[in-house]
């Protein structure tokens, strides 16, 4: 598996992607069927009690689980969000991190399932979602 250690600000696992920036969201892991990506705390994403917003938890989530859709050949696929469910548990003010597994890929639809926890493990979501991969057009240079 390629490192994906120095990718630029707003690029996750070899897929450039604004919102990333946007949310500072950095890819720790990928590999077969499984991602983890943090998003680390930050004041601009808080909901009115100071608290990581319920849409940060989305954005986080929709990333790591496309990652996961995606963690067998990351540089090859990009995915499009077919749907998603989210089970907020609990809330948290720190970095959080997403961990995602694919439990069954297609030929073009990938079943995911993942969670995110705050940096004492304490599990804040619980998501779900179907993505379709899309194989990469080449670069032209």
């Amino acid at each position: 598996m390629p490192s994906f250690d120095n990718e630029a600000p707003d690029t996750l696992f070899s897929l450039r992607m604004p919102m990333v920036q946007a949310f500072g969201l950095r890819g720790l892991h990928i590999d077969g069927d499984e991602a983890r990506v943090l998003m680390p705390a930050n004041p601009q994403h808080a909901n009115s009690r100071g608290d990581v917003h319920g849409g940060a938890y989305a954005v986080l989530m929709d990333s790591v689980l496309s990652c996961a859709a995606r963690a067998h050949d990351p540089a090859r696929f990009g995915v499009i969000t077919v749907d998603m469910a989210l089970h907020y548990v609990a809330g948290t003010r720190g970095d959080v991190i997403a961990t995602a597994r694919c439990e069954r890929r297609g030929k073009s639809l990938c079943f995911v399932r993942g969670e995110a926890r705050d940096a004492d493990g304490n599990l804040l979501t619980l998501a779900t979602g179907t993505f379709k991969l899309v194989e990469r057009a080449p670069s032209k240079n």
